[in-house]
């Protein structure tokens, strides 16, 4: 794994709720690189992308937001996970709101300690992974640990809406 040298695990508000659950996790800071996504913090910390979850700011046509975690090299079908919740239609957050819902950056997103409780989607082959890897609060931040940890604290609905095979390059 490559770290930043000299480099200490930030504290943010998404390390703040991972204590305060008990969630024990591996910290990991790399060089962050402008829209390169879980392609560059794969490649950075020599882990599958697959392993690599997004976090995904969504809303719907009443524009209430919602979280989707997602594998790194997969893509969110809006169209099956608008079927599976039951609404008419599901689109991207623009990246000011997605900030504005979460208190994240866009590429330093994580689904713990957001500014307003959302409701969270998780894809479920999500859980079949032995270690996940998801954004700890700021660009350039990861933290790991087992994918049970996020359906104990977080509690999400889990869904099938991968697209498989397909790169969508968005926010970490």
């Amino acid at each position: 794994m490559r770290f930043m040298q000299d480099e200490k695990p930030p504290v943010t508000n998404a390390t703040r709720e991972l204590a305060r659950f008990g969630i024990a996790y591996q910290a990991h800071v790399f060089r962050y690189e402008e829209k390169g996504g879980t392609r560059v913090s794969s490649r950075e910390l020599g882990v599958e992308e697959h392993a690599v979850i997004k976090t995904l700011l969504f809303e719907d046509e009443s524009k209430a937001p919602m979280i989707v975690l997602m594998h790194g090299d997969c893509q969110v079908s809006t169209k099956q996970l608008a079927r599976e919740l039951g609404v008419k239609q599901i689109a991207p957050c623009r990246p000011e709101t997605a900030e504005r819902h979460s208190g994240y950056q866009v590429g330093g997103t994580s689904p713990f300690g957001t500014r307003k409780h959302m409701p969270v989607y998780m894809e479920r082959t999500i859980l079949d992974l032995p270690r996940i890897y998801i954004n700890g609060g700021k660009r350039g931040f990861l933290v790991s640990f087992p994918p049970a940890e996020l359906m104990r604290v977080l509690e999400p609905r889990l869904v099938s809406v991968a697209i498989q095979g397909e790169h969508r390059k968005g926010p970490v």
